[in-house]
């Protein structure tokens, strides 16, 4: 039903009076349709307020009670209030898609930001390491540097090695910074595992000498992927 129906309706119940529709029987095989509680009997006489005469079937007339205009404005109050409120329900949807898209872009902007940030200070940090020789004895500065490795997601992942059970200070299997790297840890470079013998840093970079003489040097920053010692039969690392 348009809207414009629906108008057309309301128009015309509220031009009557809000009042409710009964069927009479004149007994006759036809019926009427009368305004309910006018219908007045006397001994000679019977009176009230007809709505349709000579209806032949009773469903019909019936059919025509039921949607009297005290009905019919009800039907259309009802309708009016429902559309009401999906028009609200509407508005509530599109704000909330509006919050969401605009949440998102800020959690994507400070995402950015963190990351820009993280760079910045990990470099400070690589720095500080060169030219504190104390630098791993202070423990605010170990929290901010383990805090700094999680907020750039290089984080070393924490695990047992049940494989190797004197690894003593190396690092666990994974991505590493170059400048984390340590004496005794193995790296694996295009595809080749290398033991590391000693490091150097150099400005803002790192020299990785491995047994057997071959070197990587690369930015402080860089990352290395760092494996478990060589243990099965007939592994050989590079360099032996």
């Amino acid at each position: 039903m348009s809207s414009i129906d629906k108008q057309a309706l309301l128009k015309i119940a509220e031009s009557v009076d809000r009042e409710e529709w009964d069927v009479l029987d004149n007994g006759d095989d036809e019926y009427q349709v009368i305004v309910s509680g006018s219908l007045e009997r006397g001994a000679t006489y019977r009176s009230y307020r007809p709505v349709a005469n000579e209806i032949p079937e009773r469903e019909i007339a019936a059919f025509i009670a039921a949607f009297n205009p005290s009905t019919l404005l009800a039907l259309l109050d009802e309708n009016i209030q429902l559309q009401r409120e999906k028009d609200a329900t509407e508005a509530v949807a599109l704000a909330l898609r509006d919050d969401m898209r605009q949440s998102r872009e800020k959690l994507e902007a400070a995402e950015r930001r963190i990351a820009e940030h993280c760079k910045v200070l990990n470099s400070l940090a690589a720095v500080a390491r060169r030219y504190l020789p104390d630098y791993d004895e202070h423990p605010e500065i170990q929290a901010a540097d383990e805090l700094l490795d999680s907020a750039a997601g290089i984080g070393v992942k924490q695990q047992e090695d049940i494989v190797d059970s004197d690894v003593g200070s190396r690092n666990q299997p994974g991505m590493v910074v170059a400048v984390h790297i340590g004496a005794g840890d193995f790296v694996k470079v295009k595809g080749q595992v290398f033991e590391v013998e000693e490091t150097d840093f150099d400005d803002h970079d790192v020299t990785l000498w491995f047994v057997g003489g071959n070197a990587l040097k690369c930015s402080a920053g860089c990352p290395v992927e760092v494996v478990s010692a060589p243990v099965a039969a007939g592994i050989k690392v590079k360099g032996d």
